[in-house]
């Protein structure tokens, strides 16, 4: 079975919910003064609407899920909601190959695009690293785009 990124379903949405929350609160240790994340974060009914509508992706390894995602396909641009794998799973290489899987899924998008926080030194790294390119920034975000 090994490693995929699937589209989730409903009955996903918990076990997704606890996986978003745990990720987003370790962003303590990169810049965050608090446990927090982005809307909807820590909210099953959030997720299951995202995968009621078909933009809920599990990232899943033999069969246990790790990681999740929210995409917005627009035409010819993806936006990336937001990526998340399990903090006892970062920095396995899980989330360079989840943004491969992303872009492999859409491939008539000639743009992706996604933004972070500025504080947040993991994630700004992480996506510079994978040939996003920063676009704009304001007091807040970061916002990366990559052509394909």
């Amino acid at each position: 079975m090994g490693l995929e990124l699937l589209q989730a379903s409903t009955s996903d949405a918990l076990t997704i919910t606890g996986i978003s929350r745990r990720a987003f609160h370790s962003d303590v240790e990169v810049g965050s003064m608090e446990k927090s994340g982005p809307p909807g974060y820590m909210s099953v009914p959030f997720h299951t609407k995202m995968a009621r509508s078909g933009h809920l992706y599990k990232l899943v390894d033999d069969g246990l899920i790790i990681g999740g995602a929210v995409l917005f396909p627009d035409n010819e641009k993806l936006n990336i909601g937001r990526i998340f794998i399990g903090p006892e799973n970062h920095r396995k290489g899980y989330g360079a190959f989840m943004m491969q899987e992303i872009e492999a899924l859409y491939p008539a998008v000639k743009e992706i695009t996604l933004d972070t926080p500025i504080w947040n030194s993991r994630t700004n790294a992480f996506y510079k690293k994978l040939g996003y390119t920063e676009v704009k920034r304001d007091k807040d975000f970061v916002y990366f785009s990559k052509q394909q």
